[in-house]
């Protein structure tokens, strides 16, 4: 039985392409009604029940009465993720402010808790609004996710990329967005879904070349195979799990 056609919603970062790759280049492609948004909308369709199956930011999880993780693969990374990073023009115990960036609710997770259980600094948080970036300097620090952030580390003196800091504090990967559905589906389906991503992965060294580079020395290869780490493996599953447990708890506090 052919199943029905599904309401897909994915991030539209240049991290998700070999993944949307693969979807596009399946027939699995004629199942799929697919659209592409900023992590935190791909996070509300999902709540709203706008979207069957989502690519959402995992801070999502707990808020959601039922859900299921239904592919192997990823948005991870095993140390630097290099697009998801606090920037500023001071140390970051000299900031004073900081930017959160709105796009993705688990990165402000992830760096309310890196601040308070890594760094220990405490920081006033500030809701960024469209052009927030221009208003980084001085004691201002910003948490910029995503493709905006390719290129800044020529504009801020100071860097700090929240994979590595998760890595040093943890030891573990980290999970930024999996996929994730509250529908029931069937077998079949999930397992010719992951075969589209798996299929998009192993064209990694072909996207290189077919992609456009986000900045002129922005390494696409090397973000790509040493940046970005696709697979959800028991390490990625045991930190998303640490993870979430911290994410509950805020939750409970009402933060």
């Amino acid at each position: 039985m052919v199943d029905q056609t599904h309401r897909v919603v994915a991030v539209s970062y240049l991290n998700t392409k070999p993944l949307l790759y693969g979807l596009l280049r399946n027939p699995i492609s004629e199942r799929l009604q697919l659209d592409l948004a900023i992590p935190s909308e791909c996070a509300r369709r999902l709540v709203d029940g706008q979207a069957d199956i989502a690519l959402v930011p995992v801070a999502v999880l707990p808020e959601l009465p039922h859900y299921e993780i239904i592919s192997d693969y990823c948005i991870g990374a095993n140390g630097a993720v290099a697009t998801v990073g606090i920037y500023g023009d001071v140390p970051l115990e000299e900031m004073t402010h900081l930017y959160l960036d709105h796009h993705s609710r688990t990165s402000v997770m992830l760096a309310r808790l890196l601040l308070a259980e890594y760094w220990q600094h405490e920081v006033t948080f500030l809701d960024a609004r469209d052009g927030y970036i221009d208003d980084i300097g001085g004691s201002i620090g910003g948490l910029v996710i995503g493709d905006r952030s390719i290129g800044l580390d020529r504009r801020f003196a100071y860097i700090y990329d929240l994979g590595t800091a998760w890595k040093d504090h943890t030891g573990l990967p980290f999970v930024f967005a999996a996929w994730v559905t509250t529908r029931e589906l069937s077998p079949e389906f999930v397992a010719d879904f992951n075969a589209a991503l798996r299929e998009g992965l192993a064209h990694l060294p072909q996207l290189q070349y077919l992609l456009p580079s986000p900045s002129p020395d922005f390494n696409l290869a090397h973000y790509f195979t040493h940046h970005i780490d696709y697979d959800l493996d028991g390490d990625k599953r045991q930190a998303l799990d640490r993870f979430l447990s911290y994410v509950s708890a805020e939750m409970a506090i009402g933060r």
